[in-house]
């Protein structure tokens, strides 16, 4: 097809005609909103590095999440911050944890709203890191019982599914065992598989209190060089039973997220993180783009590159915007 005969413009002239050969359509179907829940009563603690967020006691967590409900956002991302911490982070498989609290009063108030929760002990644990520490390196298979039990305490609070994202070997496996042995098989696993050791985390350790207190995550974490081990990882989750795959950090790895698309047929997730929102948030403050505009091509793009869900801090205003 060549000039003149072919002319694309033709199919551009109207809003109506780009609606009608629209290729990539983002819904509110596909958008997961993130929370931060704390202890107390009455709390709304600003995060100053990711504007419109804030770390919420359950009351106004709660709030939180019916807005997202009603607007029409189908689930939720549960990420606890606890009143204590200790080596072995006790306090995220703890019964009366507050992520447990959480999900109880969430699954109470708001059944139809679907309820991920974040497991990892990094919030838990006194020295940041997402497994047990001996020395000065994380034991990967003394982590893999402290991850699972915190998977289950999530279940027994009522979770529809968990996501480890401790990128620990082995750990999916370990987590779907203990569910289903204690008659948890209708919970779901949605997988960090490609989680990379990525800068983009900064707003989010500093709104969780997560920072590892000593070296960084580059022994677990992928190194965000590498591909191929990202289809490795997914295809190692796949097996030991995820039912749901997840590439982190989205907008800096949309080639990741095209090639696991196109390697399995699970659902695949992406989260556009904290670092991605927090900079389109500066650009839009310093009046450099259009927040809004840009936003939606963003998630878009997401969409585009095969994400089918979309874990992002934009999710209520994305929401809004698609209402509109």
């Amino acid at each position: 097809m060549f000039f003149p005969d072919y002319r694309p413009r033709r199919l551009r002239q109207s809003e109506g005609l780009r609606r009608m050969i629209r290729e990539t359509r983002l819904s509110v179907d596909d958008l997961i909103l993130p929370l931060f829940v704390i202890e107390g009563q009455g709390i709304q603690n600003p995060i100053p590095s990711m504007p419109g967020h804030y770390q919420l006691s359950i009351d106004n967590f709660l709030k939180t999440a019916r807005g997202a409900f009603e607007l029409g956002i189908p689930a939720i991302v549960v990420f606890g911050i606890p009143a204590k911490k200790d080596a072995l982070g006790t306090s995220a498989y703890a019964a009366n944890g507050i992520v447990q609290k959480a999900v109880k009063a969430v699954k109470e108030k708001l059944p139809e709203l679907v309820v991920i929760t974040d497991v990892c002990l990094c919030q838990y644990t006194d020295h940041g890191h997402c497994g047990v520490v001996e020395g000065d390196r994380i034991d990967n298979d003394a982590s893999l019982d402290l991850l699972a039990r915190t998977a289950l305490s999530h279940a027994k609070a009522g979770a529809d599914m968990v996501a480890p994202s401790d990128m620990m070997d082995g750990r999916v496996a370990e987590i779907r065992e203990v569910l289903d042995d204690n008659n948890f098989s209708q919970v779901a696993i949605m997988s960090y598989a490609a989680k990379y050791c990525s800068a983009y985390y900064g707003p989010f350790r500093s709104a969780a209190d997560s920072a590892p207190k000593f070296g960084d995550c580059r022994t677990y974490q992928m190194d965000p060089a590498n591909a191929l081990e990202a289809i490795r990882e997914v295809t190692m989750d796949v097996e030991e039973g995820a039912d749901i795959i997840m590439v982190k950090p989205a907008l800096a790895y949309l080639d990741i997220i095209c090639r696991v698309r196109e390697e399995i047929d699970l659902p695949v997730a992406a989260y556009n993180v904290s670092g991605e929102f927090s900079m389109i948030k500066a650009a839009e403050k310093m009046g450099w783009i259009d927040g809004t505009r840009v936003m939606m091509e963003t998630l878009t793009a997401i969409k585009r590159a095969g994400a089918d869900l979309i874990l992002t801090y934009f999710a209520v205003e994305a929401a809004k915007e698609l209402q509109s």
